[in-house]
């Protein structure tokens, strides 16, 4: 399928606002959820998710199309400092560790700079990346289809994806754009119908909200808890950026390379730490909108973080999206992450990856279990995985392809007629 917008295209005004729209629902109900389940500002991680992403497309010289939000990978570290903490919420030593997540994620752009985004590549093959990119989206499954999303509600998680299907695949002209957009508006007032939507709360809070900057404490047993995990979402990050390039069809560990990848999710996270927000991370909702859409335009995501940003000081706006029932957004991340999870088997069809050898099923056996069946992290230590059996697996010899009937009968019918 060909690609409607590329990455230093600009769709008209008009279009792009609609196109960031679909990106502002894919991640607002994720990004929101972290701050929730740790006891921090949903208002701020809004904020940081938005300044974090435009600092991130600054690194990446606006060639990566992704979008940051609230990584989920440090939900247990600051929930024990903020909201579990028997002593009271800590929220500047809770920041002080993010903030180190941050170095951490900069140490290792230092070492990729100065080694090369060649060593990346070079151990880690399409036998290994297919998979990984196959299980960002079948581990996030359970996620969808889960009593938190289209479990809380059933038809309307199906009503929701089946309206998302037949846009995408019958809708014409910039409708068959903004699939997702579409979609969700339809579960929304099939929600309605349904007495799903709570109306009550849109305009309860304050009109505009103002963010107050942390200073971070710096305590060595909480950057104990939290950094250690920067090297985890770290793999996670490649494996986001492989799909990317997959699905734009680039080759974005070189261009722009993975250490400014590496940078710019490292700033973004330090610079979160000062407002009070959670560390961040690539989007795989955000990743899957790319796909369905075709839509590449980093513009298109910039746009997104600026309007994540201005929700996050209006209250009322930020209430109407909140608004939107899970069930509706569990509907439309069923495509979104299979998206994912079918851009992992591309992967390894485009690189004629040899599944008849024993090795390489092994190698991706072994992916495949430990990043579907591992209930954290599976993305990251599957990945470590695959890049281990990859380097210790000898490799075969190649044999001689068998000749098949069809074949042979094909070069005895050339001689007949030469």
């Amino acid at each position: 399928m060909e690609k409607r917008y590329d990455i230093h295209e600009k769709p008209p005004v008009v279009q792009a606002l609609l196109l960031a729209l679909q990106h502002v629902f894919a991640m607002f109900g994720a990004t929101v959820l972290v701050p929730i389940l740790t006891g921090l500002d949903p208002s701020v991680a809004l904020l940081t998710s938005g300044i974090g992403t435009l600092i991130f497309h600054l690194m990446t010289k606006g060639m990566v199309p992704a979008y940051l939000g609230s990584s989920f990978a440090y939900i247990a570290g600051i929930a024990s400092m903020v909201k579990d903490n028997p002593a009271g919420p800590n929220v500047p030593m809770a920041m002080g560790a993010a903030f180190v997540v941050g170095l951490v994620y900069i140490v290792v752009f230092l070492l990729v700079r100065a080694f090369g985004s060649e060593i990346i590549t070079r151990y880690v093959p399409s036998v290994v990346v297919g998979p990984v990119v196959m299980i960002i989206g079948l581990s996030l499954a359970g996620v969808a289809l889960g009593p938190n999303m289209a479990g809380t509600d059933w038809p309307t998680a199906i009503f929701t994806l089946v309206a998302t299907i037949l846009i995408s695949v019958f809708a014409r002209g910039f409708f068959k754009v903004i699939p997702i957009l579409l979609g969700i508006g339809a579960g929304y007032v099939f929600a309605i119908f349904r007495g799903l939507v709570d109306f009550s709360k849109i305009g309860a809070g304050p009109v505009l909200n103002t963010p107050h900057l942390v200073l971070p404490e710096f305590q060595l047993g909480a950057i104990l808890l939290l950094a250690p995990l920067a090297l985890v979402t770290i793999i996670e990050d490649l494996g986001h950026i492989f799909v990317i390039g997959n699905v734009t069809e680039r080759d974005l560990i070189k261009n722009p390379g993975f250490d400014r990848v590496l940078l710019g999710n490292g700033l973004a996270t330090a610079v979160a730490a000062f407002f009070g927000g959670p560390p961040s991370t690539t989007y795989g909702e955000n990743i899957g909108v790319v796909a369905v859409t075709r839509v590449y335009s980093a513009m298109v995501i910039q746009l997104a973080a600026v309007v994540a940003i201005f929700l996050s000081f209006v209250g009322p706006v930020r209430d109407v999206i909140s608004s939107i029932p899970a069930a509706v957004m569990g509907g439309v991340v069923i495509l979104l992450f299979g998206m994912i999870a079918a851009a992992g088997i591309r992967t390894m069809i485009e690189a004629r990856t040899d599944l008849s050898s024993t090795r390489n099923l092994i190698i991706v056996s072994i992916i495949l279990v430990v990043g579907i069946g591992y209930p954290n992290h599976g993305v990251g230590y599957a990945t470590i995985a695959g890049i281990l059996l990859n380097l210790i697996l000898p490799q075969e010899k190649q044999e001689e392809p068998a000749v098949t009937t069809l074949e042979m009968d094909s070069v005895e019918e050339s001689k007949r007629v030469g």
